[in-house]
């Protein structure tokens, strides 16, 4: 069973099929989710139109929609002629001749009349329910009509008014949807206008083929884009898997390779620079300067072995002193004291001795 439902589901997906089915948005995840939902929509077709209604009542409101064709054809016929009528009504001014005149009027009341009975007819009284207005019935209206013989002279004369502005009317319409005709004589556009029906029927059908072909394409717009966001939600998955296993999996080998090679720099360096300094310290100290820095260094070796020598031997005559006790430190002060009385009377017999 899984099997089959794989060219179900392929055929309910495939492009230009959405007419197959009620109207509805299906995708590849809610097919692979409910698996037995490609057979339950493709049984429903034989028993649903592309619009959700069933078959018998699609083909009920074929039929209705067939006889309101109907019923609208007839209906604007004489609702077209009637417009005429009262266009011409309006249309005639002052100054007529009394002939004219005369057919204006019984035309004018003929349709009255005919206005009349009409709301007789359709009115509450056709239904028994209350009386018509003013108590009237259409048999009342009979004594409202013109004599036999005015009716008969304008029943005559009517037909060729009415082609006449019958034919104005289809010229103005074929000057609308070809404006190239207004320059062509009379003879062609009597032809263009005898085929005036056929080409507004053509091209209604074709601007209903062109209305159909755009509802279908916009379902299939509105299939794409619910589509396209989960196309592009995979292709970003997709890309951060390939980032992640690619480019974030190689990034720590590179940064070992470049971490080695900057160790390896680092230590070119480092001996570059030891290699330089050696050059200079071979440059400055050449033998000659090494054997003269070897005795300058032996003397210094040796004045500071004097010196500590002597350091050594100061340090051993203090430190006897420091055994001698309080009394020697008096002696040594009293000593000090007479120390400088000296020097003090030797300046003093000097400066005596210079004058």
């Amino acid at each position: 069973m899984a099997s089959a439902s794989v060219p179900v589901s392929a055929e309910l997906l495939r492009p230009g099929c959405g007419g197959l089915l009620p109207p509805c948005s299906l995708t590849d995840e809610d097919l692979a989710a409910y698996p037995g939902l490609a057979n339950l929509l493709t049984s429903l077709t034989k028993h649903m139109d592309s619009s959700g209604v069933s078959t018998n009542l699609a083909q009920q409101l074929e039929e209705a929609k067939k006889e309101l064709h109907l019923s609208r054809t007839s209906w604007l016929k004489w609702e077209a002629l009637h417009r005429v009528l009262q266009e011409a009504l309006r249309d005639f001014g002052s100054g007529l001749a009394a002939q004219e005149k005369k057919f204006l009027e019984v035309l004018e009341q003929q349709l009255l009349v005919g206005e009349l009975r009409r709301i007789l007819d359709v009115g509450p009284s056709a239904q028994g329910t209350q009386p018509s207005l003013l108590g009237l019935v259409p048999s009342d209206l009979s004594e409202l009509l013109p004599p036999n013989q005015e009716l008969e002279e304008m029943q005559k004369r009517l037909p060729v008014e009415l082609e006449k502005r019958l034919k104005h009317k289809c010229m103005a319409v074929l000057s609308y949807f070809s404006p190239e005709s207004d320059g062509t004589g009379e003879i062609p556009r009597a032809t263009m206008m005898g085929t005036l029906a056929e080409s507004l029927a053509a091209e209604k059908q074709r601007l209903q083929e062109a209305r159909a072909r755009h509802q279908e394409l916009v379902g299939l717009l509105e299939q794409q884009r619910a589509a396209y966001p989960q196309v592009l939600l995979r292709c970003l998955a997709l890309l951060k898997r390939f980032a992640r296993e690619h480019r974030l999996g190689t990034q720590s080998e590179l940064d070992c390779l470049n971490t080695q090679y900057l160790e390896i720099k680092c230590s070119a360096m480092f001996l570059k620079i030891r290699l330089e300094e050696l050059s200079i310290l071979l440059e400055t100290y050449v033998p000659e300067k090494v054997d003269v820095h070897r005795v300058m260094r032996d003397n210094l070796q040796a004045a500071i072995c004097q010196e500590e020598q002597d350091l050594a031997a100061s340090r051993q005559i203090l430190s006897s002193y420091e055994t001698l006790g309080p009394e020697f430190e008096e002696l040594v002060k009293e000593y000090a004291r007479l120390q400088a009385i000296i020097e003090n009377r030797r300046w003093v017999l000097t400066e005596f001795n210079k004058d």
